[in-house]
């Protein structure tokens, strides 16, 4: 009562339809696009048996825009990680890529939504650059421009999720085997009504000829920083530090981080690559990133001022023997032979073995000693012979040390 008939109700209804605007039909090229998204719903895994604790997986889908030939994975998590690895693992599974990646506008892969110039996130851009194909963002709040993948979505989230939730798993692992055998009965078994032909066929003749080759490696995840250099011409990155040529201490460098390695950027050119190392404070150092005064002195190492020091001479390999042992510290002991062995080449090697000579029998064990022989040319004058020690006098007359006491 107070209502309308269901033929009155249908005639507004085509009444209303008139006032809708039109919509465009989507088609796709061969070989053009990779629509990607995540399913709205995920898969609840089974990590802990003991107590029960169950998981959300999360699934990504991958929907070619010609064929319809869907990928789908099993994720915890939709972090840029594992985003990129699920791209990485959709392309490998088509055999080629294409030639546009439509994205939706999610945080992990764009920073900022805009139709005429998305900013999207570096790592992402990093894989597309990779693979050689492009990015192309879905346009904010126009659902049609994914229509393709949202299908996908809703085909993947009413005949496979729905029947994945009715097992039970305890692993991302088995997960991932459940998905892969129910997309073989999806692109290979079932019909597109309208065509007559499964996903994989029209993969096989449409796609797939159109389609880019692989690179011969897969895309190695990896993150972006910005780091200043500092001005011993290293970068820290998780606690170690990391050598650039010396010219560009305290400039501002991108830092690109791979599981096994660092590669540092200075505006868009690669200054220095280096095998990633742990958090350790420790520093890795390539010889040719320094200065040539400081390579000099890297150079010089104990048993190389040892070695040179005997080849100056016995006396100058003996008085660096009495200043190591004499030190508390070696770096003391270290720095003051380095000193003496370099007299050499300011003095000649003659000279500074006869100063050698001469600062042991005055028992003179430092740099500055050696030094100063050679500044007042004493090394070619005999060195002072030292008193011979005699035995004290004994006489009545003369009072011990206990009579003043």
């Amino acid at each position: 009562p107070g209502g309308y008939s269901y033929s009155r109700f249908c005639e507004l209804y085509r009444s209303f339809e008139k006032t809708l605007s039109v919509t465009m039909r989507q088609t796709y090229a061969a070989g053009e696009r990779l629509f990607v998204d995540y399913a709205g719903d995920g898969v609840p895994v089974v990590i802990d048996r003991l107590t029960g604790e169950v998981r959300m997986a999360q699934i990504f889908v991958a929907v070619l825009g010609a064929s319809s030939l869907t990928f789908a994975r099993a994720s915890w998590t939709q972090t840029l990680p594992d985003w990129i690895d699920a791209h990485v693992g959709a392309l490998e599974a088509i055999g080629g890529v294409p030639q546009l990646i439509v994205p939706d506008n999610a945080k992990t892969a764009i920073i900022k939504a805009c139709f005429y110039d998305p900013q999207v996130n570096r790592t992402y851009a990093d894989m597309a650059i990779h693979y050689g194909t492009a990015l192309l963002p879905a346009r904010p709040r126009k659902p049609r421009d994914k229509a393709k993948v949202e299908s996908a979505v809703l085909i993947v989230e009413r005949w496979l999720l729905g029947r994945l939730r009715r097992r039970t798993f305890y692993s991302l692992s088995e997960v991932n085997a459940a998905i892969g055998e129910m997309l073989k009965d999806l692109n290979d078994e079932r019909l597109l009504r309208r065509l007559g032909a499964t996903r994989r066929q029209m993969f096989e003749q449409i796609d797939r000829p159109a389609l880019k080759p692989l690179p011969i490696e897969p895309y190695e995840y990896s993150e972006w920083r910005l780091r200043r250099v500092g001005v011993d011409y290293h970068v820290e990155i998780d606690a170690h530090y990391y050598s650039v040529p010396y010219r560009f201490a305290r400039v501002e460098v991108d830092a690109r981080l791979t599981v096994r390695g660092v590669e540092i950027y200075h505006k868009g050119e690669r200054i220095a690559v280096h095998l990633r190392m742990s958090g350790n404070r420790k520093h890795t150092t390539i010889a040719e990133h320094m200065p040539s005064s400081h390579r000099r002195y890297a150079g010089w190492t104990i048993e190389r001022i040892r070695e040179d020091a005997r080849k100056i001479g016995p006396a100058t390999s003996a008085l660096c023997e009495q200043i190591l042992e004499a030190r508390p510290h070696p770096e003391q002991g270290y720095r003051a032979c380095l000193g003496v062995v370099r007299l050499a080449g300011s003095y000649g090697i003659e000279r500074v073995e006869a100063a050698a000579e001469r600062a042991i029998e005055i028992g003179a064990k430092t740099y500055g000693s050696v030094k100063s022989i050679l500044d007042n040319k004493l090394d070619r004058k005999p060195a002072p012979k030292r008193a011979a020690d005699t035995a004290p006098i004994l006489h009545q007359n003369i009072r011990g040390p206990r009579y003043y006491h």
